[in-house]
């Protein structure tokens, strides 16, 4: 397959590339210390188009295709984790549920203000007893009349205390398990949905995680996404897509450690010679490239599939895992090729190591990704064995 980037979405990736050197990463240090992104950066990266990545240019967006769309993100990774979380989060699983999902009414109400950046799109799943077991959600909707009444919890929401519109999945009909869950799309202000306090977390400091409460909140029944008792199987998609996405989001991290490492190794001496002229640190920097190039491969596959209209369950959730577990080796490496530099706050190896952890838990574990993958190694063989059998 064929990576290759067209004229003009290699001339938004510079664009996008050159608004990271010069705005965003000088200010990587402080969104970490200070636990929040500026508006300036975030008001520049609505007039660039940033917060409509995926959403067709019928609704305001860029329109990008996923090849594209990663592209993007892959440059966005290079720089402050949190940022690239609010534009990542928002432009995959916030948004791509109304993209996929929505009809044309709902589509063309709220599409053009997330695609604006006016609105934050985020999606509502993560419960205290539903994290990785999705199907085990208790927030309820019960139908009254013309409206659904929601009442339950969810936890660890990323960019739900900036988010205007909010796609929640809840228990239509608790007899039918994972069949009775549905998707709704809710709006800030709703009455009866409070969003909670924010969770302090060890890293991606700047994009905040909450919790939200949903008590008697009456939502329309035209705000309900998708079908009724297709709320697990959205889920599933939208996850889908968000995996992917942040493979590529990992793989600009990776590449930018590979750079500040490959920098100080050749600034660095010891002994009289750059430490690059040791044997272990050009056996880690190849490692580092080796593993990046692979995860390269592996996410613009996924993205080219995408495009192409074929099912990615496997391949996304590969590209998940693989790309979390890169990202963390990586960091480790970095910090070791740094010392005792690596460690300190000072300096941008010490936040992607905290940042990279994450990575192996969020949009679903590493243990979760092997589960879907042998899952689907399950259905080969099963399928496999029918013709044989026939």
């Amino acid at each position: 397959m064929s990576y290759e980037l067209t004229e003009e979405l290699q001339l938004i990736t510079k664009n996008v590339r050159d608004f990271v050197y010069s705005e965003v990463d000088p200010l990587a240090g402080e969104i970490d210390r200070t636990n929040k992104i500026p508006e300036k950066i975030i008001q520049q990266s609505r007039e660039m188009g940033l917060f409509g990545l995926s959403i067709p240019e019928e609704y305001g967006g860029l329109g990008l295709d996923t090849v594209g769309k990663f592209a993007v993100l892959e440059e966005l990774g290079k720089t402050s984790n949190a940022f690239t979380t609010l534009i990542g989060g928002h432009t995959g699983i916030g948004t791509v549920g109304i993209v996929e999902m929505g009809n044309e009414e709902q589509k063309r109400k709220y599409l053009p203000k997330l695609a604006s950046g006016e609105h934050i799109g985020v999606f509502a799943l993560t419960e205290p007893s539903a994290g990785s077991d999705a199907s085990n959600i208790k927030t309820t909707a019960v139908k009254k009349g013309d409206k659904y009444v929601l009442n339950g919890s969810k936890v660890y929401i990323t960019n739900a205390d900036i988010a205007d519109v909010f796609t929640v999945m809840a228990v239509t009909d608790p007899s039918k398990g994972a069949k009775g869950i549905t998707s709704f799309i809710l709006e800030k202000g709703t009455p009866g949905l409070t969003v909670g306090k924010y969770e302090p977390k060890m890293g991606l400091h700047g994009v905040q995680s909450v919790q939200l409460f949903f008590e008697n909140c009456e939502v329309p029944v035209e705000n309900m996404l998708g079908e009724l008792g297709q709320g697990y199987v959205n889920a599933l998609k939208i996850l889908a897509n968000g995996r992917a996405g942040l493979a590529a989001r990992n793989l600009g991290s990776c590449v930018k450690l590979l750079e500040l490492s490959l920098d100080f190794a050749m600034e660095r001496k010891q002994f009289g010679k750059p430490i690059f002229e040791q044997q272990i640190i050009q056996h880690y920097l190849a490692e580092m490239d080796l593993e990046i190039e692979t995860l390269r491969s592996m996410t613009y596959r996924v993205a080219k599939m995408v495009d192409q209209g074929e099912k990615v369950i496997r391949e996304a959730a590969m590209a998940k895992l693989y790309g979390s577990e890169v990202y963390g080796r990586i960091a480790d490496k970095a910090v070791q090729i740094h010392g005792g530099i690596g460690y300190m706050m000072d300096y941008p190896i010490e936040r992607y190591y905290r940042d990279a952890r994450i990575t192996r838990i969020y949009e679903g574990t590493s243990e979760i990704q092997k589960n879907i993958i042998a899952a689907q190694l399950r259905k080969k063989f099963n399928a496999k064995r029918e013709t044989v059998t026939v």
